[in-house]
């Protein structure tokens, strides 16, 4: 295991692209930063957006964010560049992105791994090695696309404002939990993000009075 020095959100540049279902990675950067009021500044020699943001409060721990402007099936131009340049190894990076093969609400962190996703895997490829960190967050597959079918035109797509709201949550969640990964305690970081909330309790009937 090792503290992260390196956060990617996989997404599109351009405003219209902003509200796609495959900017979802995006959306996490910038709720996250944008809380904190930490901007991203172009570097051209990365390929994108990158700042600098401390992840935590008990443990003092910067890393280096990123928001490739290559496209997606790109990404690992930007992210091999900032790595190589400040001698980040794969296993100190967290790539968040979209999932299709989670449900809306969800999201997982995990290590390494196969993945079909053209952003992921353009990463692997550039790094190479699979042995990053993943904050895969969900956004569902389409009921009429069968698996292994094109859903280039789902992804690119927007969601309902239903999925869009529980996509976010699960973000505030992922963003939850930043700090544990950043003490190395990726396991507990885990079993958090992925203990699925509880619904809340239905409100109580207000008691009645005996006026009328």
């Amino acid at each position: 295991m090792a503290v992260p020095r390196l956060i990617v959100g996989l997404g599109n540049p351009g405003a219209e692209h902003e509200g796609d279902r495959h900017n979802a990675g995006f959306w996490l950067v910038d709720r996250w930063l944008g809380a904190r009021g930490v901007a991203l500044r172009r570097e051209a020699k990365f390929f994108g957006a990158v700042g600098r943001a401390t992840l935590g409060r008990a443990v003092a721990a910067e890393c280096w964010v990123l928001k490739p402007d290559t496209y997606m099936n790109l990404s690992g131009q930007a992210v091999a560049a900032l790595a190589r340049f400040y001698r980040i190894e794969p296993e100190e990076i967290v790539i968040a992105f979209d999932e299709l093969d989670l449900p809306p609400g969800t999201a997982r962190l995990k290590l390494g791994g196969s993945s079909t996703h053209n952003g992921l895997r353009d990463i692997t490829a550039r790094l190479g090695t699979a042995g990053y960190w993943r904050l895969r967050l969900g956004i569902g597959h389409p009921r009429d696309i069968s698996p292994g079918r094109d859903v280039s035109g789902y992804v690119l797509g927007r969601p309902s404002a239903a999925d869009r709201e529980a996509i976010i949550a699960a973000i505030d969640r992922a963003i939850d939990i930043l700090p544990l990964i950043a003490a190395d305690q990726h396991g507990r970081a885990i079993q958090a993000l992925h203990t699925d909330p509880k619904p809340a309790a239905p409100a109580r009937p207000a008691d009645r009075t005996t006026e009328e």
